[in-house]
């Protein structure tokens, strides 16, 4: 089985444009600017034995809010936040 990312958690899982907010900001209300080319990779939530691959995002907000997304399947996301905030 390959390895997680490990400092992240599972923030929401849902369909596109289902309703995700993260310290007040409603993710699918905002832009999302590429963080770096970083990337995380998680475990399914049903499914512990698969891998996905989600990329970083952080928000024009202040202070920046960073968090990592991706599609679990077609139309299905899934949203992680880092389990320690830094900023």
């Amino acid at each position: 089985m390959s390895l997680v990312t490990p400092g992240w958690k599972l923030l929401a899982v849902g369909v596109e444009k289902d309703a995700v907010t993260l310290r007040g900001h409603d993710l699918w209300k905002q832009k999302w600017l590429r963080h770096t080319d970083d990337s995380i990779f998680v475990a399914h939530p049903n499914f512990p034995a698969e891998r996905h691959e989600m990329f970083v995002y952080q928000l024009e907000v202040e202070p920046t809010i960073i968090f990592a997304a991706g599609e679990f399947s077609n139309g299905v996301w899934g949203f992680y936040a880092p389990s320690v905030e830094t900023s």
